[in-house]
């Protein structure tokens, strides 16, 4: 037994420490790359706010791994055990940070989602509800003062137990947090949401009519890809998550009190519930050729001139050729 929690702790840190170091990469790319492609669909003063969405998201995932994922590592790989002293900045500001921006991630995952379905719409009616840039602007604004404000009492029931781990000891904001925080916020209504609207915005792609231009074609396919791989990312780095506190909850001892094997899948249900937002570039580099072409021209310094495509959601070189 003593030799599974030796197993478990180096788990976490060798993967911890590698999903650190490539998902800060990944994320710091995400923002120069959505930053410039939000920046043009600005000039263009097209109604798609889908950059801009993701580049918030992608802010908040760096934030995510830079603070909690760096703690959960120390937590579990290293054994740190929090004091009254730090009582604050390991448990109280560090559980209110990972709940605050996880859900401004998934919260601008679901609005980039829904952006793309209502641009891919054939129904004119559909495609005239996409808002404008500034409409979008101060949507992001309210949703982020909104959950800042929402997830305050997390920061105030969080406290250090006597083995020197983070804890909730109130058993009506315990099922609160269970049930709203890690049910229905962080899997049920995202997995859901996008779940519908990744298929429907993939049947209307369909539809397109042939007539359009290869690359048009091209950029729906990978959209769809892109979208059916997010899915499967929230639906990984969630459920387990969720397991575990059932488990919790519904057994009468003390969770504190973990077996080595019950250790071993809380960190595994770690590891695997950081893989969104660790996981986001390497998404959207494997199923998006453009996305790719950007990145290399980010890194090897070239400088071409572009316009912003709202239908296809890429940036297009017009001198480029329809083929990657």
């Amino acid at each position: 037994m003593h030799q599974l929690g030796h197993i478990s702790q180096n788990l976490m840190i060798i993967l911890g420490m590698i999903m650190y170091i490539f998902g800060t990469i990944g994320n710091i790319f995400n923002i120069l790359i959505f930053l410039r492609w939000s920046r043009l669909q600005k000039k263009s003063q097209g109604k798609c706010n889908s950059s801009l969405y993701l580049f918030v998201s992608s802010v908040s995932n760096l934030i995510i791994i830079i603070y909690p994922l760096l703690t959960r590592i120390i937590f579990d790989g290293f054994e740190y055990s929090v004091t009254k002293e730090t009582v604050f900045i390991l448990c109280k500001f560090r559980y209110y940070i990972l709940h605050t921006f996880d859900l401004i991630s998934l919260t601008c995952i679901c609005l980039a989602t829904l952006d793309r379905y209502l641009i891919s719409s054939r129904k004119v009616r559909l495609r005239q509800k996409i808002i404008i840039r500034k409409r979008a602007e101060q949507l992001i604004l309210f949703i982020i003062i909104l959950i800042a404000f929402y997830c305050i009492p997390i920061a105030i029931f969080f406290d250090v137990s006597n083995n020197g781990r983070c804890a909730i000891y109130s058993p009506k904001f315990l099922y609160y947090y269970f049930w709203i925080f890690q049910i229905c916020l962080h899997s049920i209504i995202p997995i859901i949401f996008l779940t519908i609207l990744g298929t429907l915005t993939y049947k209307q792609l369909r539809k397109m009519k042939r007539t359009k231009r290869i690359r048009t074609l091209n950029s729906d396919k990978q959209l769809s890809r892109m979208l059916l791989l997010m899915c499967i990312a929230i639906v990984l780095s969630s459920i387990p998550y969720c397991i575990e506190h059932i488990y919790f909850v519904m057994t009468p001892n003390d969770p504190l009190e973990r077996t080595s094997y019950i250790f071993l899948y809380h960190v595994i249900t770690s590891i695997l519930f950081y893989t969104n937002p660790v996981t986001s570039f390497y998404v959207f580099f494997i199923s998006t050729p453009n996305f790719r072409r950007h990145i290399r021209q980010l890194i090897f310094g070239k400088s071409h001139t572009h316009r912003f495509d709202c239908e296809t959601f890429s940036m297009i070189n017009p001198a480029s050729t329809l083929h990657e």
